[in-house]
């Protein structure tokens, strides 16, 4: 299935990102939780890759009006990339704070996105757009890889995974996300992007980020 996926907003939205950001990193330092900051910085850096080097250069799939593309990419891909797997290595933590962890950036899309769009009449509009018929069969097989590892693992019963709960937190993390851009008005209410989206893009990492956070926590 081929679409486009646009949004459109203030860059006074970059702006106050960048604060929540700063703001969400000093909150987990805080409470010591290093290794989510970690994982985090390093999804950052793997979401610039794929989407600038893969989607905007070698695909053309990803275009930017309104902004310079190479900054805005890196501060996109580091803002939702960062969000989003150091949220899910938190829940992965179960530490019994999920709904704590779970608050923390959700409130602030939310709130960014009202604000953005409540007071940022006088600052540069960007668009940005994105095709998708290029490469979510790409991401589909690996999501069926990571997942069918797992599956075959609890069917030997080599360890019991709760799939489910994984499924969870993949789809979770991204709907969130989706929902809040589209709460704010900054991307059209068009149901095949929130929840192809939200079934593929974000949940593919999740049997991976499994696996390493399994690693890291034995040592």
């Amino acid at each position: 299935m081929e679409f486009s996926v646009f949004r459109t907003f203030s860059s006074l939205y970059i702006i106050l990102d960048i604060v929540w950001l700063l703001i969400f990193i000093g909150i987990l330092l805080y409470f010591k939780r290093r290794m989510a900051v970690i994982v985090g910085l390093l999804a950052g850096v793997l979401y610039f890759l794929v989407d600038y080097g893969i989607f905007h250069k070698l695909l053309g799939t990803r275009q930017v009006e309104g902004a310079n593309t190479l900054w805005f990419l890196l501060w996109l891909s580091m803002s939702y990339g960062f969000t989003n797997f150091a949220w899910i290595w938190l829940l992965l933590d179960r530490d019994g704070h999920a709904i704590e962890w779970s608050l923390l950036p959700i409130l602030g899309w939310i709130t960014i996105g009202q604000m953005s769009h409540n007071f940022g009449a006088g600052f540069t509009e960007i668009t940005i757009s994105r095709g998708t018929g290029s490469y979510h069969g790409v991401m589909a097989l690996i999501l069926c890889v990571g997942y069918l590892y797992l599956i075959i693992n609890n069917l030997r019963g080599k360890e019991k995974v709760n799939l489910l709960r994984l499924i969870a937190f993949g789809v979770g993390v991204q709907f969130a996300w989706e929902a809040s851009l589209l709460i704010s008005g900054i991307r059209p209410p068009l149901w095949q992007p929130i929840i192809i989206n939200s079934l593929i893009e974000t949940n593919l990492g999740m049997p991976f980020i499994y696996l390493i956070h399994k690693q890291v926590s034995r040592k």
